[in-house]
């Protein structure tokens, strides 16, 4: 039986391409992994975090439409080792937080940011003792 063993990628299509990548590289550290034109036409840039094996996919495809992206629809969810940390990073880019940091007794958190398009981050951090978020 063929079922699906492994998350690849994500794809997230935006209006412009160039700011996009530029957010997830100096804002969030991604590094870009390869980029290349699809055969209809759109520009595809892959990311990818230090930590991690999956891939997000920044698409470019005029001929679709601008793109609207809407209240909730959806979040990328990253780990980062200090909310506090990572928002002094975000202030010294002339950034803050959209939401949060909202954080539990032993200290896990989640924290919000807006990037390009519209599209939210989530900021995770550990509680004490490596506990989940």
């Amino acid at each position: 039986m063929n079922l699906a063993r492994k998350l690849l990628h994500t794809r997230y299509r935006v209006n412009d391409l160039e700011r996009t990548v530029k957010f997830y590289r100096d804002v969030l550290g991604l590094q870009e992994v390869r980029r290349h034109k699809s055969p209809r036409g759109s520009e595809l840039v892959f990311l990818k975090a230090p930590e991690s094996e999956e891939l997000i996919e920044i698409t470019f495809f005029p001929g679709s439409g601008p793109v609207q992206v809407q209240a909730d629809l959806t979040h990328l969810a990253f780990e980062v080792d200090s909310l506090d940390e990572f928002g002094k990073h975000l202030a010294r880019l002339g950034l803050k937080y959209s939401d949060g940091p909202t954080l539990k007794p032993d200290g896990a958190g989640f924290a919000f940011i807006d990037a390009p398009e519209g599209y939210e981050i989530e900021l995770m951090q550990r509680g004490s003792g490596g506990a989940k978020y």
